[in-house]
């Protein structure tokens, strides 16, 4: 795996997509903080981490609407990747869907949203764009 982040990405955007309720992901600990950050914007239902002998599992139930069975997450899009890497000042912090969307970013104080590193006023590495 040359892109964890870009598996993990493409493992939730393929379990929706198939309409699946559960998706199990190899653990990491960026993976741990974007699915903490999907948990609190109300993207995903629930989270668990299970550990074992080696690398660990992430549990995660994905949320649908009960009536048209549409899923919470309409999009997951990898921004920064290993061969080309976007980083952006706290002036330049991107918008996502005017508002409606979450950009994740890497900073010195760990993997937080667009709207956190602008109240905290910092800028960094923008790994995904959701919503």
């Amino acid at each position: 795996m040359t892109d964890p982040i870009a598996d993990y990405l493409t493992q939730v955007r393929n379990a929706i997509m198939a309409k699946h309720r559960i998706v199990q992901i190899p653990a990491s600990n960026i993976k741990k903080e974007i699915t903490k950050i999907l948990f609190d914007k109300g993207y995903i239902l629930n989270y668990k981490f299970e550990d074992n002998e080696y690398q660990g599992i992430i549990k995660i139930a994905l949320k649908y609407d009960h009536e048209t069975r549409k899923p919470a997450i309409k999009s997951l899009q990898r921004v920064s990747h290993p061969g080309y890497r976007k980083y952006v000042g706290v002036k330049d912090l991107p918008r996502v869907l005017n508002g409606l969307g979450i950009a994740v970013l890497s900073t010195s104080q760990g993997i937080i949203t667009d709207k956190e590193a602008k109240t905290r006023k910092l800028g960094g590495e923008v790994l995904c764009y959701i919503y």
